[in-house]
């Protein structure tokens, strides 16, 4: 019997303690919403009131605003629905007056059909200041939710997670404005109410110049600091023209980003899930331009090295022109018969690169050739003359002329004079040309290459032939000498 007590005493306070934890847990009061007390909070308060909350709080705070967003959607729905009655009874009146013939009856139903149109016009006016109010109460859920997505984060495509979904659903159902197309003084009224409402026309008229004074603003300020940036690096002789476009092209082009991210902020845009969307979307996008990046690294170290600049010409990736324009990814050429040649950036630094014009001076290679019988002192008078007369060819460093070679027909000279880069071919044109000129008058020839043929016959024993057929074997030696080794010739020949 005493254990049995005890058993029961057990169970007893068993049930006591379950029934209170119970009764406890039905009487804890839910959490409410504290940031709805003020409907009319202005997105900024509300937006300092959540950022401390924790994302369940917050969800509290979204159920809380959602709950006044019903409200507000209700009443618009219920001012639709008188609207449509009055014209329900609009339309009946209308019929009726047109069954009448009694001219007091029919002037008693037109009072009736403009004290209806009165009532539906103070409808439509208090339709649109519910809508107003509709708008409000999205625009503060939707603070809320975006400080949820800050705390909770968004899935890898930058959407955001399910347990917003849901709200999100609920504003783009209720949200927007929707016309009776049957109905043209309604639709007239709501679009004319919308126009001239803070909320709607005159919000995004504001929000408009807003959007295009922050472009025009942006692209001002992107030109002043690239203008600037351009000036300030010009005076850094130690940087290449490339690379000063290059700058104040990134200063230009970072300017005018971050204005068009505030001016989409200012349409109300958000431009969060655009930023999150680029950023998953940068290793897809870097997989599929491995070209482009590698052609964009390229670029930078040709900037970095400066081994050319806009101006110089350059011999690359078999390609001989002046550079005229670069970017991260090419450079452009145009050869000497203009024609424009844009060349990848990664063929060039993967390849040798001739400035050509890189120095201010440049050595012109010529080769004159004479004959063995002329005189060689001559000729290298009459070629000194040449160069000491010609006003582009400098005079330090000097000239080099001297016997570099004998030919196979020709004693060749080298005739090297230096000169001013921007001269050298008219300087190679005019000596070639004015060589020509003053060895023929001096009577110095220029020999091309010839041979001499020598043909030396041998006596040739005649016998006959064991075949009917000639039999001519002819030997080519060499230093072009023809050597008729053996002659047979036919019987009728020999006679």
């Amino acid at each position: 019997m005493t254990n049995l007590k005890k058993i029961m005493t057990g169970l007893l306070l068993t049930l006591a303690l379950v029934s209170t934890t119970v009764m406890y847990a039905e009487e804890a009061p839910s959490p409410t919403p504290v940031t709805t007390v003020n409907p009319d909070v202005s997105p900024e308060i509300l937006n300092l009131m959540v950022r401390h909350m924790s994302s369940d709080e917050l969800f509290v705070e979204a159920d809380g605003w959602l709950e006044l967003l019903k409200e507000s959607a209700k009443k618009v729905y219920d001012t639709k629905i008188l609207v449509r009655e009055k014209n329900v009874v609009i339309d009946a009146m209308k019929a009726l007056d047109n069954n009448q013939t009694a001219a007091e009856e029919r002037e008693a139903i037109q009072q009736k059909i403009t004290v209806a149109k009165e009532e539906k016009s103070v409808i439509l006016e208090e339709q649109t200041k519910l809508r107003a109010q509709r708008k409000t109460m999205v625009a503060r859920l939707d603070t809320v939710l975006e400080n949820i997505n800050e705390k909770i984060g968004t899935d890898a495509d930058g959407k955001e997670l399910e347990k917003v979904l849901p709200y999100r659903h609920y504003i783009d159902t209720v949200s927007g404005i929707s016309l009776e197309v049957t109905d043209a003084h309604s639709a007239w009224t709501t679009v004319s109410a919308w126009v001239m409402s803070d909320e709607g026309g005159i919000y995004w008229l504001i929000n408009i110049a807003k959007f295009l004074a922050i472009i025009f603003m942006a692209m001002f300020i992107s030109k002043l600091l690239s203008r600037g940036a351009r000036k300030a690096l010009e005076h850094t002789p130690s940087n290449s023209q490339l690379l000063n476009d290059f700058i104040a092209n990134i200063i230009h082009k970072v300017v005018m980003l971050i204005g068009v991210l505030v001016a989409l902020a200012a349409l109300d845009v958000n431009v969060a899930p655009i930023m999150a969307m680029v950023g998953a979307a940068g290793f897809v996008v870097a997989f599929a331009l491995q070209g482009t990046l590698s052609n964009f690294a390229s670029g930078l170290m040709i900037m970095l090295y400066r081994p050319y600049d806009i101006g110089d010409v350059v011999d690359v990736a078999g390609i001989i022109g002046t550079v005229q324009s670069m970017t991260l990814v090419s450079t452009s050429i145009v050869t000497a018969d203009n024609r424009l040649m844009v060349v990848p950036n990664n063929s060039i630094w993967g390849n040798i690169i001739t400035n050509v014009t890189h120095s201010d001076t440049r050595r012109v290679d010529m080769t004159f050739g004479i004959g063995y019988d002329d005189n060689i002192e001559q000729a290298q008078k009459v070629m000194e003359q040449i160069l000491s007369e010609h006003p582009l060819v400098l005079k330090d460093p000097a000239p080099t002329i001297k016997v570099n070679e004998l030919a196979d027909s020709s004693v060749n000279f080298i005739c090297r004079p230096w000169v001013k880069t921007a001269d050298y071919w008219t300087v190679f044109w005019e000596v070639t040309r004015t060589v020509k000129e003053r060895f023929d008058e001096e009577g110095i020839s220029i020999p091309y290459p010839q041979s001499d043929l020598h043909i030396i016959q041998q006596n040739a024993q005649i016998e006959k032939p064991e075949n009917e057929h000639n039999k001519t074997t002819y030997t080519k030696k060499s230093h072009d000498t023809l050597d008729i080794k053996e002659m047979n010739v036919s019987d009728d020949q020999s006679q």
